[in-house]
């Protein structure tokens, strides 16, 4: 003997809950190609990947040099291979473009107000480039003189 199916949600309703499963629409894989907006948005989270590796690279770096200089030396050796060379260029133009995609999502993350006034978003972002540059600058001065 089957039930209304009134008497169905009205039980679901009394009951404070639905016993059915909610619609999840199919996604393709390709989902983020589709748009250049999620593109970019893929492309960055990805960015965070390669500059995760080269932040392992350089720890296991440091434990080399804490072994002592043959280590820290078979590990400079490794670092001079095509393959070695390769991921660092990539993770450096990926570097460049997760700090660029950041600075300019500052903004928008961070509104800062002096009094009523909002802090215009190009000061907040430009603040970020200029220190960029200037640290940048201060580094390579290190490097050269030093």
């Amino acid at each position: 003997m089957s039930r209304d199916p009134s008497v169905d949600e009205q039980l679901e309703t009394s009951m404070g809950k639905s016993m059915r499963k909610p619609y999840t629409p199919k996604m393709p894989a390709t989902w983020w190609l589709r748009r250049r907006a999620y593109f970019l948005f893929i492309v960055r989270e990805v960015t965070s990947v390669f500059v995760a590796i080269y932040c392992v690279i350089l720890l296991v770096g440091l434990c080399r040099l804490k072994e002592g200089g043959d280590a820290f030396e078979s590990f400079l050796v490794s670092l001079r291979s095509p393959f070695s060379i390769g991921f660092h260029v990539v993770a450096l133009l990926f570097a460049g473009y997760h700090s660029i995609t950041w600075f300019n999502l500052t903004p928008k993350a961070m509104v800062i107000r002096i009094g009523e006034e909002k802090v215009p978003p190009l000061l907040i972002a430009g603040s970020n480039y200029v220190a960029w540059l200037v640290l940048s600058a201060a580094l390579i001065w290190i490097v050269l003189k030093g």
